[in-house]
């Protein structure tokens, strides 16, 4: 147990909720359901790093919370050369939403891990994701019970790596940086967001993207144990 760490704030979306596989589930109901003629494999390989993209200028708010759910759809089609129309691309688009809480598979270790923490530190999320979809994602998942608080983009007014929503994070968990620490897979968002707003972090490497060495890292998250 590391004496000086009180407080963890994990990252929701690809830390502890499997965003890719429960995406390619909903999108593969989707397709099944509307006939449409795409193999679900093939749209997720090219829906994963544009997904990625469009989050990363969402972050910065360089694209609206529309935009992002249309141009990762739109974009995807376009590099299958799948033809589709934006009424139809907007229908998917909020079928999808409503429809990805259903799927809530999470990361391998997620609940052994939350389950060794929870004795000995309060735990809390920080998450870009929207406020009613990550609440569903939470509760439907019966990860709540783990959590103190949970921070969302829409509460604090900003996103991460904005410093503001960390110390938002931190006010309602009355805690102090010096005692927090940030788990994450997003090297801007969550990693360099935390490092920069005064908190530890940890990068949930668990693609073993090729990453810098000054902080630590980890690519499964039973490995969590080795520094909490």
């Amino acid at each position: 147990m590391n004496t000086t760490i009180t407080d963890i704030f994990f990252d929701l979306d690809h830390t502890l909720w499997d965003f890719d596989k429960n995406s390619e589930m909903t999108f593969n109901r989707i397709f099944k359901e509307k006939s449409l003629n795409i193999n679900t494999a093939d749209f997720i390989d090219k829906y994963v790093p544009i997904n990625q993209a469009c989050w990363k200028l969402y972050q910065h708010d360089k694209i609206t919370h529309q935009e992002l759910r249309y141009n990762r759809l739109k974009f995807s089609f376009d590099e299958l050369n799948y033809e589709i129309s934006d009424e139809d691309i907007d229908l998917i688009a909020n079928e999808y939403i409503e429809l990805l809480t259903e799927n809530n598979h999470l990361f391998d270790g997620a609940i052994e891990v939350l389950e060794y923490l929870k004795p000995k530190y309060k735990l809390h999320i920080i998450t870009n994701g929207f406020a009613q979809v990550q609440d569903k994602k939470i509760n439907n998942a019966a990860l709540g019970g783990y959590f103190s608080t949970i921070t969302n983009s829409e509460l604090a007014g900003v996103k991460k790596p904005n410093s503001i929503i960390f110390d938002y994070a931190l006010n309602l968990a009355q805690t102090t940086r010096e005692n927090s620490i940030m788990i994450g897979d997003d090297l801007d968002a969550d990693v360099n967001g935390a490092l920069n707003a005064g908190l530890d972090a940890i990068f949930f490497n668990d693609k073993k993207i090729e990453a810098p060495t000054n902080f630590k890292q980890i690519n499964h998250l039973l490995e969590l144990k080795k520094y909490l």
